[in-house]
Order: C-alpha cells, then sequence, then structure tokens
C-alpha cells in the first residue's frame, strides 16, 4: 500500500527550526513524526481516535 506524504500544520513558519509534527494516513488510523528529525524520526503510528484525541488536547480538532 503507497502511504500519503508527510503534512506538516498550515500554522508552521516552514523554517528548519519550527517545532511541528508531521502525519499522515495509514492503513490502521495515522503516523505522526518530529519534523525537525524529517526521515531521521521516529514514527508512531496511532488509531483514528487517538489522533483525534491528540489534535483535540493540542486545541487543533
Amino acid at each position: 500500500m503507497s502511504q500519503a506524504g508527510w503534512r506538516k500544520s498550515s500554522k508552521s513558519s516552514g523554517d528548519s527550526n519550527s517545532q511541528c509534527v508531521e502525519a499522515r494516513p495509514a492503513a490502521s488510523g495515522f503516523q505522526v513524526r518530529d519534523s525537525k528529525l524529517g526521515d531521521a524520526s521516529p514514527i508512531f503510528d496511532l488509531q483514528t481516535a487517538d489522533f483525534g484525541s491528540l489534535l483535540r488536547a493540542a486545541g487543533r480538532g
């Protein structure tokens, strides 16, 4: 299964020092990683409900 590319918050300034999380859809829900680390970042698999909880906790959902 091919996965969509990583998406960063539209609130991100775009500079390399920004502290953001990137997310993408996955078969089991969503994956998140640290944008500062890029491909070197660990990837966390979240169920859809858990990703929604993360967004609400961050004030985005």
